[in-house]
């Protein structure tokens, strides 16, 4: 199919994209396009206005008082190349390369990729699994939300219609924090039946574990965290214990069962929980061992 006709619009500045979103038109803000394309080709989107923000940010990546910002044109490329982003987020230059392929990679963007919302988004997970927050910018100024309240449900989020996210900050990753990145797909390049991002942390001075962090993607309308509660069994355990009998094993049995994933044409709910229990015991075992690594 071809897309519907739409006026277009190149923004110089995310002042001025904000406001032609104000105008009331029906618009769509193109960052990356690699999901607003097909979306348009197919006709699931009908914008009267097209507005592009290429122009709007040339800023690289930078990291300031012990924290990563992304602007949020930074293309998935720069994200999987980029020498701050592989030093202080090495989740998710490793996420980043199970992105689409090398021409999705060249043109997707990291803030297209959260504001679009996908449920099976590796950069998604990657940014639950970090902590991450993302600055939006509206009409009433500038606002910082953590991405764990971005995400509403399928393919939308809490930004007001005239928001675009301008920058994501992450926090460093410690000299004493694990990370690991899973996900089983039916082939490369597809979309993530079951995706799952581990952050493990040690105590100062000690092998064993002082906080952690799983996040999925495939198993609700959203990407989404496991319940903290769920993860306070891992507080104090070793590797030695983790790889035991109850250890992540065990961890992973009981965040499959809080799941309540759908059947459908990809999987069935069943296959999904047994997915999450297999990559969220092996992502936890691992991110333990790139702790482990990282503190020697």
């Amino acid at each position: 199919m071809v897309a519907p006709a739409f006026e277009y619009v190149a923004a110089g500045s995310y002042e001025e994209a904000v406001r032609l979103l104000e105008d009331g038109h029906e618009a769509k803000v193109l960052a990356g396009g690699q999901s607003l394309m097909p979306m348009l080709n197919l006709r699931f989107a009908r914008p009267e206005l097209l507005i592009d923000i290429n122009a709007a940010d040339d800023r690289e990546p930078s990291v300031a008082d012990g924290v990563l910002r992304l602007p949020a044109l930074t293309r998935h490329r720069v994200l999987l190349e980029h020498h701050l982003v592989r030093r202080h987020c090495p989740l998710l230059a490793g996420a980043v390369l199970h992105v689409g392929n090398v021409r999705v990679r060249n043109r997707g963007t990291i803030g297209g990729s959260l504001a679009h919302a996908d449920p099976t988004s590796e950069i998604g997970t990657s940014a639950l699994a970090t902590g991450a927050q993302v600055v939006a910018r509206g009409p009433g100024g500038e606002r910082t939300l953590p991405v764990a309240n971005l995400f509403l449900s399928y393919w939308s989020t809490t930004l007001g219609e005239s928001e675009i996210l301008t920058d994501v900050l992450i926090p460093v990753a410690g000299p004493r924090q694990g990370w690991s990145f899973h996900e089983m797909v039916r082939r490369t390049s597809d979309f993530a039946i079951v995706a799952v991002a581990a952050m493990v942390e040690l105590h100062e001075g000690a092998e064993t574990i002082a906080a952690a962090r799983v996040a999925l993607a495939g198993v609700a309308d959203r990407v989404m965290l496991a319940d903290s509660p769920l993860l306070t069994g891992l507080t104090g355990l070793t590797g030695s214990m983790l790889s035991g009998g109850g250890g992540a094993v065990g961890m992973a049995d009981a965040i499959a069962d809080s799941l309540e994933p759908v059947d459908d044409v990809h999987a069935s709910a069943d296959y999904r929980r047994r997915l999450a229990r297999v990559l969220v015991a092996r992502a936890l075992r691992e991110a333990y061992a790139d702790a482990a690594g990282r503190a020697a």
